[in-house]
């Protein structure tokens, strides 16, 4: 079921040793179990995770990368046929990269990526016959999708997250408008997050760097306000009349966690953060439910970084929601109403991956995503 001869070999990017990532030829092709398929990899974006797991959790040969587009080469047998995927089919996602097992064998900044069939979504591309089309994209801002939808997903429909009721093919209707904060709203993640809130019914409040404004307001926030304002969390509950109930926070540091808490209302709310909050910064207004989200619970899989505060059992239920939603997301991109996030091309080829890894380690990387295009046709 191949298109053409798949190598028994490939060119990916590997940890190290000294921890540190190289670009290492003759690495092994990952065999398909049920359901998954192998993708050629178009191009691969460049995520904070990406560097985190790299950095917080080496492993020797460990290889690396979440997010990719490519083709389609190989169908494994068994219920992947559902998702109706050929050899051929450009697609865009996630690789699960959050246990040793996967990532000794499998990682997007590589030739080939295998993932969940049913987990991967088909950009419309800006080919000829797209071109008039709008909403259409190219491979390396296609590639920004798959960490960003997920997380998403597990943040606002999981009912241990924010637990949402509004959706985007069953939006909310409220006599009031029922606000959702977006700490980070410049970021790959807040601004999928603040147009699908928008498109669920819901008022995105977003907080970002000034330079972004413009870009975030275009993704459908009602209101912008500046991260260093002084007084953030009073404009906050003045735009809401202090009625905040939700708050995602897409930073996750001190600084964000201490705004998002202060600003939701008195009788309390929900907060989902993308990374581990200490949990006497939880402790400080028991009436709020905070949730850690990892975007990698989608799979359903078995989360084992070596580490307690990251580590979870699959739970078939979060791959159930997945299920669910990527069939809408996917929707979205078929009418246009999802816009991807700004990329910036680091260089061509996967040596162009480890430059990039050094400018997210740097903190030099704002309002954009790094894109690497790994055929050199796609961006």
């Amino acid at each position: 079921m191949t298109l053409q001869e798949i190598p028994s070999s490939q060119r990916v990017i590997q940890q190290g040793e000294d921890g540190k990532l190289y670009l290492v030829d003759g690495a092994a092709v990952p065999a398909l179990p049920p359901g998954y398929v192998l993708v050629k990899t178009s191009a691969v974006a460049l995520n904070p995770s990406d560097n985190k797991i790299a950095t917080r959790f080496p492993i020797l040969g460990a290889r690396v990368g979440t997010d990719f587009c490519g083709t389609v080469s190989r169908v494994a047998d068994g219920d992947c046929t559902a998702a109706s995927l050929r050899p051929g089919d450009v697609v865009c996602g996630a690789a699960f990269c959050f246990a040793a097992e996967h990532r000794l064998v499998n990682g997007a900044f590589a030739e080939y990526v295998r993932t969940h069939a049913s987990l991967l979504l088909r950009p419309p591309l800006a080919t000829t016959a797209y071109e008039h089309v709008r909403g259409a994209m190219n491979p390396a801002e296609a590639a920004t999708l798959g960490t960003a939808i997920a997380t998403c997903i597990m943040a606002f429909w999981s009912h241990d997250a924010l637990g949402l009721a509004g959706t985007p093919d069953d939006p909310l209707v409220s006599e009031k408008p029922v606000y959702v904060l977006v700490y980070g709203g410049s970021t790959a993640t807040g601004t999928i997050a603040t147009q699908l809130l928008k498109l669920s019914g819901y008022e995105p409040i977003a907080i970002c760097s000034p330079h972004n404004f413009v870009m975030v307001q275009r993704r459908g926030a009602s209101v912008v306000l500046d991260y260093a304002s002084p007084d953030v969390v009073g404009e906050i509950k003045t735009q809401t009349g202090d009625r905040l109930k939700y708050a995602l926070d897409c930073i996750s540091d001190g600084a964000s966690v201490a705004t998002c808490y202060e600003a939701i209302q008195r009788p309390g709310g929900r907060y989902a953060s993308l990374e581990h909050v200490p949990d006497a910064q939880i402790a400080k207004r028991r009436a709020i439910t905070a949730k850690f989200v990892l975007a990698a619970e989608m799979f359903g899989l078995d989360i084992k970084l070596g580490d307690a505060v990251y580590d979870r059992p699959g739970d078939p239920e979060k791959l159930a929601l997945g299920l669910r939603y990527m069939p809408v997301i996917q929707r979205l991109l078929d009418s246009a109403k999802l816009q991807v996030h700004p990329v910036d091309i680091v260089r061509n080829g996967l040596e162009g991956v480890v430059d990039g890894m050094h400018a997210l380690a740097a903190g030099k990387v704002s309002g954009k995503e790094l894109v690497v295009v790994i055929d050199g046709n796609c961006s």
